[in-house]
């Protein structure tokens, strides 16, 4: 079983478990009513700490096979030792595996969890695509507020949901775009996924892919770049319908560049320099009535990235009136034209399907 962290391993998680032909879920900080969270655990070091575990079918979890934690980084390993000391609590296992891109973690963080594994008994492996350290300087924190000091006072890059800036700026044309997403296949895995709905997917996905090739094909001016935007945890499946669109139109030989990206409750460092990987930024109210309260949500490299057609993806309880509002996000994307994708949100109480009880 796979287990991806929210937010920024959603996407993350589920290609892991595509490729393992494993049952997927990935944590969430959207509640349910009705539905009692199968656990929780806390993210220390974070800017939003809470995380539930929501399977519509609890034996997901209970299920004693080896778990797979996936999440994009490793610093200080806390959270996964959290999530597997919460985890165990409830249904002791004999192991788990650690995926991530990148592992910093320094030698005390590394004893530090082989200690708890151990008084926990279980077996804990660590996997990442590159492992490195993080070395600071005494005065590191004093010589980033100065250049932070210094980058604010140059440009805020960032726009502040631009107090009102953009408020008065036209903004872009934004139409619908219905996709033929079925209504009991899960849009995320908030709830849980099996092999079957990725089956399912795979064999659905030029279908779905057709309103989005029709609506780059019929634009009213010439289309050379395509932003598919997800929005927070709501990450894999805006990835499919992009890359299912950059096989539509290169097969078709449109000379079309699609680029895939999603918003974030990240806030990131934003300079416009060259060689710098963030270079620009909106920030924007969130749009979902999240549980935790209202607060900002950001998006990276949008504002100037030369995009003929944004498409945005987003699910039923994030297409609110906070999404269109002006400040929202739909009012600050930086395109000649925009298009809303709302997918239908799986009902988390709905019968689990046999891939996932397997």
């Amino acid at each position: 079983v796979v287990l991806g962290y929210a937010e920024t391993a959603t996407a993350l998680g589920q290609c892991v478990a595509e490729a393992l032909g494993a049952p997927g879920l990935h944590s969430t900080r959207r509640p349910v009513a009705g539905l009692a969270p199968a656990g929780g655990f806390e993210e220390e070091h974070s800017h939003a700490t809470s995380h539930l575990l929501l399977p519509r079918d609890p034996a997901l979890l209970r299920n004693p096979v080896p778990l797979v934690l996936v999440d994009d980084e490793l610093s200080t390993g806390r959270t996964v030792m959290n999530t597997i000391a919460a985890l165990q609590a409830q249904t002791p296992r004999e192991r788990y595996v650690i995926a991530s891109l990148v592992d910093v973690r320094d030698d005390e963080a590394r004893g530090e969890l082989a200690a708890r594994a151990l008084a926990l008994g279980v077996r804990v492996d660590t996997v990442a695509l590159v492992e490195g350290r993080v070395v600071t300087a005494d005065d590191t924190q004093a010589r980033a507020a100065s250049l932070l000091a210094a980058i604010d006072e140059r440009a805020p890059a960032t726009a502040e949901a631009s107090a009102p800036p953009q408020f008065g700026a036209p903004a872009p044309a934004v139409s619908r775009i219905t996709v033929p997403w079925p209504a009991d296949l899960p849009e995320t895995a908030r709830h849980g996924t099996s092999t079957d709905d990725v089956r399912a997917l795979d064999r659905l996905l030029p279908e779905l892919v057709e309103p989005l090739l029709t609506t780059v094909r019929a634009a009213q001016h010439i289309v050379h770049r395509v932003l598919v935007l997800g929005t927070e945890e709501l990450m894999y499946a805006p990835l499919r319908l992009a890359a299912g669109l950059a096989d539509a139109l290169d097969a078709g030989g449109d000379g079309v560049e699609v680029r895939f990206s999603t918003t974030t409750r990240s806030p990131v460092l934003v300079v416009d320099e060259p060689g710098y990987p963030i270079r620009s930024g909106v920030r924007f109210p969130a749009h979902d009535d999240p549980a935790d309260g209202p607060g900002p949500r950001f998006a990276y490299n949008v504002a100037g990235g030369g995009f003929d057609l944004v498409l945005v993806v987003t699910d039923a309880a994030g297409d609110t009136e906070d999404l269109r509002a002006p400040g929202g996000l739909l009012s600050q994307l930086d395109a000649a034209e925009v298009a809303l994708i709302t997918l239908p949100t799986a009902h988390a109480h709905a019968h689990s399907h046999e891939g996932a009880r397997a």
